[in-house]
């Protein structure tokens, strides 16, 4: 898809009154989030190669230059993105569902979720899901990624990590989850139309409960399976 046809879905707008959208804003943010996401499904193993050569040509990425910048692609076009919500985001507060319509209301939370940033915004997404500006499921999956930062138990099982256990291989599991007994009333609370069984499976992971301790023990070498 290119970044015309990415556009032109975003402008279809079928739950808000036109008059109440702020166009050029909606238009920032769609491209923003075109960005945020293409480039990283250029790291998708499973992208076939014919489109992956589709998304570099419309990001007008040689071979060359993935080849030697790989990653830090990534990364540029993430600071950038940053740079941009946080401009956006003094001017207008969160930019949510009433300013610039269902779906452009999620680009802001991508480019604050895949920042190191999360801190410092996530008062705003937690009183944006409030208010109904984006969904609250958006709401719990940031809250987990914070706390999973700060090395806390996260409290919707959204969150899954890697952990490199030997020189080739890596572990990766449900970071740990408090209260996990109940963790499904949460998520069904917030809007999660899956239990986490069902969540985790997506991954292709096993659902196994580890605990902060377990997490200790994997970084320093010392956690088994047995």
């Amino acid at each position: 898809m290119n970044l015309k046809q990415y556009l032109l879905i975003f402008l279809i707008i079928p739950l808000v009154s036109y008059s109440q959208i702020n166009d050029s804003l909606k238009m920032e943010l769609d491209e923003i989030l075109f960005y945020d996401q293409e480039l990283r499904k250029l790291f998708d193993n499973n992208l076939p190669q014919d489109e992956k050569k589709e998304i570099q040509s419309e990001l007008k990425i040689s071979q060359q230059e993935f080849d030697e910048k790989n990653w830090g692609l990534v990364i540029k076009q993430d600071s950038i993105n940053l740079s941009k919500v946080s401009k956006i985001i003094t001017i207008y507060g969160y930019p949510g569902k009433t300013l610039v319509g269902e779906n452009t209301n999620k680009a802001a939370w991508y480019v604050i979720q895949h920042s190191n940033s999360i801190e410092t915004y996530f008062p705003i997404i937690k009183q944006a899901g409030k208010e109904g500006e984006i969904p609250m499921t958006l709401v719990a999956m940031m809250e987990d990624r914070l706390l999973m930062e700060q090395n806390k138990e996260q409290i919707y099982g959204t969150q899954i990590r890697g952990e490199k256990v030997s020189d080739d291989k890596w572990l990766n599991f449900v970071w740990p989850i408090k209260d996990y007994q109940n963790v499904n009333i949460r998520r069904e609370k917030v809007g999660f139309d899956n239990t986490i069984e069902e969540y985790v499976k997506s991954f292709d992971i096993e659902y196994k409960i580890y605990t902060l301790e377990d997490v200790k023990k994997i970084r320093s070498g010392e956690y088994s399976e047995d």
